[in-house]
C-alpha cells in the first residue's frame, strides 16, 4: 500500500515550485513580475526561482518582457484551459447536464457555441415525449435568429454596430437589429435569451450562456412549440436551468 502523502508537503519540490511559480505570474497578469519579485513573493532565493522559470519557458508556460525582463504568463499555460474547454470537449464535460436539465424540464435541450456568424449545434438530449423540433448535431443557424446566439452575442460584449453585421450575414428578410438588440440587452439584465419562432415556424427556445472569466464560451437551450412557451413558462424553464446545471457544469465555468 502506498504511504499517505502529507498534504501541507509536496511530493515533488521541482514541479511544485514550477506550478505556483505558474500561479503567482496568472495573478501578476499583464504587467508581469521581476525575477527578484517572484522570488520574493515565493519566498524562496533567485536561482531557485530562475531554475523553474528556465524549464517553464523551454514549454512555453513562461514568457519574458524584452523590455522590461519581466516575467509573464505564456501562451503554452493559457492555451490548458482553451484546449480543455474546446468544442471538442464540451459535449463530453457538458452531457450529464444536459440530460439532467432534459429529464426536469421534459423538452429538448441543445448545445451551442459561436463559429463566425452562425451556431453550431455540438449536442442535443430529446425527451421522452414527441416534439415537432427538428434539429441534428452539427446544424448551424444565423446567431442572431437562435436563442443560442443570442445568449453568446450578449455575453461577449458585441457592440450595437458588430450586431449590423451578423443580421447581414444572416441573410434572412425580417430579421431587425433593433428587435434583436432590445433582445440583447434584455439578456444581459435577465441573463437568459429567447427567440420566438424566428428560426423556425412554430418553435421558441430560451438560452443560458455558459461563461469563462466573464465572457460566454457556450451556450445550453430549451426548445418547445411555442403555444408551450409562455412568459411563465420561459420563467420557469430559466428557473430550472440555474437549479440543475451549476452542479454539473466543468471547473471554469459558471451562469450569469
Amino acid at each position: 500500500m502506498a504511504e499517505p502523502v502529507d498534504a501541507g508537503t509536496s511530493p515533488v519540490e521541482s514541479v511544485d515550485r514550477a506550478l505556483l511559480t505558474l500561479q503567482t505570474l496568472a495573478r501578476a497578469g499583464a504587467t508581469g513580475m521581476s525575477l527578484a519579485e517572484l522570488a520574493g513573493a515565493l519566498h524562496l532565493n533567485k536561482s531557485t526561482v530562475h531554475r523553474a522559470l528556465a524549464a517553464l519557458r523551454f514549454r512555453g508556460f513562461v514568457a519574458q518582457d524584452s523590455a522590461t525582463g519581466a516575467y509573464l504568463l505564456g501562451s503554452a499555460a493559457t492555451r490548458l484551459s482553451d484546449d480543455f474547454l474546446g468544442d471538442e470537449n464540451l459535449p463530453v464535460l457538458l452531457h450529464a447536464g444536459l440530460v439532467a436539465l432534459c429529464g426536469v424540464a421534459d423538452e429538448l435541450v441543445h448545445l451551442g457555441v459561436l463559429d463566425g456568424t452562425q451556431v453550431v449545434y455540438l449536442d442535443k438530449v430529446e425527451p421522452e415525449r414527441s416534439v415537432r423540433v427538428w434539429s441534428a448535431v452539427g446544424r448551424r443557424s444565423p446567431a442572431v435568429t437562435t436563442a443560442l446566439g443570442r445568449a453568446l452575442l450578449a455575453f461577449r460584449g458585441t457592440d450595437r454596430s458588430a450586431l449590423a453585421g451578423y443580421v447581414r450575414a444572416a441573410g434572412r428578410d425580417g430579421v431587425d437589429v433593433d428587435h434583436v438588440w432590445q433582445v440583447l440587452e434584455q439578456a444581459r439584465a435577465r441573463g437568459y435569451a429567447t427567440e420566438v419562432e424566428e428560426n423556425e415556424a412554430g418553435i421558441s427556445c430560451v438560452a443560458v450562456p455558459l461563461l469563462r472569466s466573464g465572457s460566454a464560451v457556450a451556450a445550453v437551450s430549451v426548445t418547445a412549440p411555442a403555444e408551450r412557451m409562455t412568459p411563465e413558462r420561459v420563467a420557469a424553464l430559466h428557473a430550472q436551468v440555474l437549479d440543475v446545471l451549476p452542479p454539473l457544469l466543468p471547473a471554469g465555468l459558471h451562469l450569469p
